[in-house]
């Protein structure tokens, strides 16, 4: 086996991913769990995160680097923010070190937006951002789509991210699907594709009149009752009038409505995301987010841990 360099964590408030990573940003070995921030406050995350470096036989000394939730005020250690405007290699320099560590542990910062009218914060995405961008700095103006619980919308120039805006999609069909009035009406529904009819016309709609969204919602109940939506067809509006009301707000939001879209996502999310870009009838190109947050680790070892990738090569 090739000797690992380094391990990668992107560490959420519900989810933990690890890579074992060699010299030149290969993987060596993976793991993932759901042992995210709220799991690790109660476990320890010097116990979580030793766990998975045993089990995928890491040595003792082999140093890690973290971006996401570990590093908030109620993580492992708080890394702090950057501000916005800034260059995202930025980032790399606000590392911190964890204290009194058996192995060294650096967990990268978040940005923050601190305009009184729009104040925002984020952790991890910075990180994918930095990936996205593929290490050389693109030219123009650039809208960044981060799909996930709270979707970011970044509005980039160069390497520079002039501002980003945060949409509580996820959770809002989290809460309205299992806590709300709508609940019954999805309560057998089934998995559906982003070029489900339902989904798209809601998207559509959502687009179009951003400023009806909570009748938007409400008509995933009362067309059950009157036009003989299925769950899964309810599921798909829900969705639906969430996601284009998300699309509808992130390009208002950007100082450049016109730039060219880029989504960071994978999964299920992915094919969601280019149904409703594709419903509404605007361009974009995608980039993996799995991928993207690993480049993003990989540019933070290469800065952080250079003598350490030397060692190992």
């Amino acid at each position: 086996m090739t000797t690992p360099a380094y391990a990668a964590v992107d560490w959420g408030t519900s989810s933990f991913r690890l890579w074992l990573m060699d010299p030149a940003g290969r993987i060596l070995a993976e793991r993932r769990s759901g042992e995210g921030m709220t799991s690790a406050a109660k476990m320890g995350f010097p116990q979580v995160l030793e766990s998975h470096l045993q089990a995928v036989e890491a040595p003792a000394d082999l140093p890690v680097i973290i971006c996401g939730m570990a590093g908030a005020r109620q993580g492992w250690i708080e890394a702090g923010y950057v501000d916005v405007p800034a260059l995202l290699p930025a980032v790399l320099s606000g590392a911190v070190e964890v204290p009194e560590s058996n192995r060294r542990v650096h967990i990268l910062p978040g940005l923050a937006q601190r305009a009184p009218e729009a104040p925002d914060v984020m952790r991890g995405e910075e990180t994918q951002l930095l990936g996205a961008i593929g290490g050389s700095a693109p030219s123009g103006e650039q809208n960044v789509c981060m799909p996930g619980t709270h979707s970011k919308w970044v509005h980039l120039s160069g390497e520079t991210v002039s501002g980003f805006s945060t949409y509580m999609t996820g959770e809002l069909f989290e809460v309205a699907s299992k806590h709300s009035v709508l609940a019954h009406s999805l309560a057998d529904a089934r998995s559906f594709d982003g070029d489900h009819p339902v989904f798209t016309a809601a998207v559509r709609a959502a687009f179009e009149a951003p400023q009806r969204l909570t009748n938007l919602l409400f008509t995933v109940r009362s067309g059950m009752l009157l036009a003989g939506l299925t769950s899964t067809d309810a599921a798909a509006r829900l969705s639906g009038v969430l996601i284009g009301a998300e699309l509808a707000g992130g390009l208002s939001s950007s100082d450049s409505q016109a730039a060219p879209i880029r989504l960071v996502a994978s999964g299920r999310l992915r094919g969601l995301y280019e149904g409703a870009f594709a419903a509404v009838s605007l361009p974009f190109t995608t980039i993996d987010a799995d991928e993207a947050v690993r480049a993003g680790l990989s540019a933070a070892a290469r800065q952080i841990l250079p003598l350490q990738l030397q060692r190992t090569t």
